[in-house]
């Protein structure tokens, strides 16, 4: 695999492995930041345990949940330098909502301290 070589755009991206990324939004509060990370680490967790069960429709419904954590934190989606501090604010609010409307019932919110 080939390196990208580094741009000016260092605060926007990172290198992993040769593969440029793009990083998450610099502005994000954190306690959302932790939110989100949390979300993102359990909705990975549960794609990996659903796909070795091989639960497919489980799997699609934990991507999707790795999707709106992705886009909560600005690494997917309209890039965060794009958008205006209120849109930046409006994405993550959604991404939360989102999540906790996926909440399976009888889940309780988890509590990151």
């Amino acid at each position: 695999m080939t390196s990208t070589p580094q741009t000016p755009d260092d605060d926007r991206f990172f290198l992993h492995e040769g593969r440029k990324w793009r990083r998450a939004d610099p502005t994000l509060p954190d306690d959302v930041e932790k939110q989100l990370l949390s979300q993102l680490g359990r909705a990975r967790s549960a794609v990996n345990k659903h796909r070795k069960a091989k639960q497919e429709p489980k799997v699609k419904d934990a991507r999707r949940r790795v999707q709106i954590a992705k886009e909560g934190l600005g690494e997917r989606g309209t890039p965060w330098w794009e958008q205006s501090p209120a849109q930046r604010q409006e994405r993550w609010e959604k991404a939360i909502k989102a999540l906790d409307d996926l909440r399976t019932p009888g889940e309780t919110p988890q509590q990151d301290s």
